[in-house]
């Protein structure tokens, strides 16, 4: 056990834990009893804690390990997530102010809130919520493997031999710690905490880019030594373990995955419960503009994965690859800052996919389909409990199955949030769509993706070996949920003509052209809230 990176591992961790339970006192409001306040922290946050908070929430522990563990395992293909977090800005520059808007006009705290207004169906909101809290889950098991890499490192829990209560307790610590700090705070907790993980894994990497290099000879030396590495053949496939540019047969994959995940990253329930807590669609519209910041962290973040090769980590499981090189390469000290990074990086956004995954099941479930008249207390009371439950559910996943399991899981859930695209962005900007094509659409894109995704065997499992697949009609290599997106657009659009042909019944509209434009200082916004969300306006 490595008892200076644990102390300081700790240290950090009590800070973050204090801070979490005196997030409810921050920004105290007047009513707590509402989602609005305990759900989106009251929708009043600005420029610098929106940034951060979505920074939190989009980059998270597993990107920390998973990026560069990426690269570390088979070379530039890795590094879709760099170009695929750039295409995403400008994307969600063109659609978040107007779900700000009209959502802050009409009191909607959930993406469902917003599809069942828009297109007066109860069926198409009840898809959306139930996939949103369905990607979100396994989502939230990964932050799990990110604090586990952390903890075997540094050597926390015992061997393998070792009783599973004893091993898994620290976890089961962390976690229990979480879901109170949550249950009290809401948003606050994680928003507050983003300050410390952000700013700590911006110090990591600014050192770990310039001392790891100086201490392995240069970057010449450890691209010189990861281009050998990748040469050598993996005896599992017969083909060489990786490459430090993208071959020609796997562009495809490449540009395929860069894009579906780019389109899929603001459709996850999380995403949009950090974008609805800002207090103003101007503080959108300038998080657009300099949320890349994270993306040139994230470009240096996936260079740890040559440095690894080139400092001789030699690993099992690849998730390690990352902690063991902080373990080897820096002062024990430093690298008890290094496991904090990540362990915290786990607990931010796990706290607000608890939340978004709760606030879909009470506004879209239990609201709509349970107990209609269900008041703010009511609402906030069922959500606290609900995010319990997520957790512990993760928190199960994780402890009874293989982390593969997990990371097949989150697979399937990037490919299947992606189908909620249309009827959430194409039902911002037109209300040509019909609501039962929608949910065809959702469906064959839901069907096709999790049939496809079955079908693709690794050298390691049968099922689920990975994401990519044939494009049928092109035949290159290409991401399961994009070709399902194109299906799902493609079967929305020909049934929408043919059920306006028949006159089928469109659905009531709630919202107004000018809904889509309004600020938070426009006469007549948040007059028109819903009595579940009225009690909390401000």
């Amino acid at each position: 056990m490595n008892g200076v990176a644990l102390g300081v591992f700790i240290f950090f961790f009590l800070a973050v834990t204090v801070m979490g339970f005196l997030a409810a006192r921050w920004r105290k409001a007047e009513n707590e009893q509402s989602l609005d306040e305990w759900g989106l922290g009251g929708r009043s946050f600005g420029t610098w804690i929106t940034w951060f908070l979505l920074g939190g929430d989009l980059y998270t522990a597993y990107t920390f390990v998973a990026v560069p563990a990426a690269i570390y395992a088979a070379g530039a293909a890795g590094f879709f997530a760099v170009p695929y977090t750039i295409l995403v800005y400008p994307l969600i520059f063109t659609f978040l102010p107007r779900l700000w808007s009209v959502s802050h006009k009409h009191g909607y705290v959930t993406t469902s809130d917003f599809v069942r207004g828009r297109f007066g169906s109860k069926g198409l909101s009840l898809a959306v919520a139930v996939t949103g809290i369905l990607a979100t889950m396994p989502y939230i098991a990964l932050q799990l493997v990110g604090i586990q890499a952390v903890l075997d490192v540094m050597g926390v829990g015992g061997g393998e031999n070792t009783n599973w209560f004893i091993k898994d307790l620290p976890l089961l610590i962390a976690f229990g710690v979480l879901a109170a700090y949550t249950y009290s705070s809401g948003l606050r907790a994680p928003a507050l905490i983003a300050f410390v993980k952000d700013t700590l894994i911006y110090i990591v990497i600014a050192v770990a880019i310039i001392y790891i290099p100086i201490k392995l000879g240069g970057f010449d030396e450890i691209f010189a030594k990861a281009g050998e590495a990748y040469s050598q053949t993996n005896p599992a496939t017969g083909a060489p373990r990786g490459a430090l540019t993208p071959a020609e047969p796997g562009q495809w994959t490449y540009a395929t995955l860069a894009l579906g995940s780019a389109l899929a990253l603001f459709m996850y329930p999380h995403s949009i419960t950090a974008t609805l807590s800002s207090k103003s669609r101007e503080v959108i519209r300038r998080n657009t503009t300099i949320l890349p910041l994270y993306s040139l962290m994230l470009g240096l973040l996936a260079l740890l994965g040559f440095m690894a090769i080139a400092a001789g980590i030699k690993v099992q499981n690849g998730q390690l690859a990352i902690p063991q090189l902080f373990e080897t390469m820096f002062p024990d000290w430093f690298a008890g800052v290094a496991f904090a990074a990540i362990g915290i990086g786990a607990l931010v956004p796990a706290a607000i996919m608890s939340i978004a995954a709760a606030n879909l099941f009470t506004r879209n479930i239990y609201k709509d389909f349970i107990k209609p008249d269900a008041t703010p207390a009511q609402e906030t009371k069922v959500s606290k409990l609900v995010s319990l439950l997520v957790k512990v559910g993760a928190l199960a996943f994780v402890l009874t199955m293989d982390k593969t399991v997990a990371i097949n899981f989150q697979l399937l859930g990037g490919i299947w949030i992606l189908q909620t695209f249309p009827a959430l962005v194409g039902g911002l900007f037109t209300r040509w769509f019909h609501r039962w094509a929608l949910l065809a659409g959702w469906a064959v894109g839901m069907v096709y993706g999790t049939v496809a995704a079955y079908g693709v065997a690794s050298p390691t499992q049968k099922h689920f070996g990975g994401s990519a697949k044939e494009i049928p009609g092109i035949g290159e290599i290409g991401y399961i949920g994009l070709t399902a997106f194109v299906l799902n657009v493609v079967v929305t659009v020909v049934l929408t003509f043919v059920l306006k042909a028949l006159k089928a019944p469109d659905g009531i509209d709630e919202t107004k052209p000018e809904d889509y434009t309004a600020d938070a200082g426009d006469p007549g916004v948040q007059v028109e809230l819903p009595p579940a969300t009225a009690g909390s306006a401000h």
